[in-house]
């Protein structure tokens, strides 16, 4: 007995080595990784941080703390805002319908289910969020025009892609006994899935939705950068002019609407977890 617990506490230290071995050799091939990054990189601290770098930064921010609040601009700023709210918010439906749709059968039911669309389904699915919504929106424009019709169908492309994994995931991972209960009783795939598997997975596809309409707020504001309307239009034209008024005000604009879906993102949760 005694020289049995004598290997066993030797193999559990020999075991221990072994992994604060590998994980000394990890921390080792991170630090190497680390240096190599900034020795590659032309990083000129200096410069940024000199005395003429300091005096530009500063005025550039006492700028920025004059906004424009002219009667004209402000409205032309809400106007803005809410079509950045509703570019997100439509590219956002269309997202989860389409990646409701796309998730069904890009997921495996149960573990009979032999799934024939699932690989190439998530393929379709990779490749949707594979290309950014500022490609997408580069892409649309052709066909779109300027405007914010280009912008809310890139955030749909792209969001498709995510939601579809998301959701296939989602379905996938539900619990299987609601489903196999009705399944015994010869109920229709398609009745299970909307009476047992879905009602089960529903608040957790409400909340990825929800976050990523959050992300789409601010994927919106950017993808004006392209012509794509809204807030980051309208961002990119006057900083491009340095306009620094101007751009403080929608910059303003940007974070109240980012603070306001913020807030109804979790009123929501809040209301679904009651």
């Amino acid at each position: 007995m005694r020289g049995e617990s004598t290997v066993s506490a030797a193999d559990a230290a020999r075991r221990l080595f072994d992994r604060r071995c590998r994980a000394c050799g990890f921390m080792a091939a991170l630090i190497v990784l680390i240096v190599a990054a900034f020795a590659t990189l032309d990083l000129q601290f200096a410069r940024f941080f000199s005395s003429d770098a300091m005096g530009r930064m500063g005025r550039f921010l006492l700028e920025l703390t004059s906004p424009n609040l002219s009667a004209a601009f402000v409205a032309k700023t809400a106007w803005a805002t809410v079509e950045t709210l509703a570019m997100s918010g439509l590219g956002t439906l269309l997202a989860a319908i389409f990646g409701l749709a796309l998730a069904v059968p890009a997921s495996r039911v149960s573990p009979a289910d032999p799934a024939p669309l699932r690989t190439p389904m998530r393929l379709v699915l990779n490749a949707l969020r594979s290309i950014p919504e500022l490609v997408w929106a580069a892409l649309l424009l052709i066909a779109a025009g300027l405007g914010p019709l280009a912008g809310t169908l890139a955030l749909a492309m792209h969001t498709t892609g995510v939601l579809g994994r998301l959701f296939a995931e989602a379905i996938e991972n539900a619990p299987p006994g609601p489903a196999a209960g009705l399944r015994t009783q010869g109920v229709p795939e398609g009745r299970i899935f909307l009476y047992a598997t879905l009602p089960t997975v529903l608040p957790q596809l409400v909340s990825y939705t929800l976050y990523r309409w959050e992300n789409n707020i601010r994927a919106a504001a950017v993808l004006g950068v392209v012509g794509a309307g809204g807030l980051g239009q309208m961002l990119s034209f006057h900083m491009g002019l340095f306009q620094m008024p101007e751009t403080s005000t929608i910059l303003i604009a940007m974070l109240g609407l980012v603070a306001l879906v913020d807030a109804l993102s979790y009123l929501t949760r809040w209301s679904l977890q009651r």
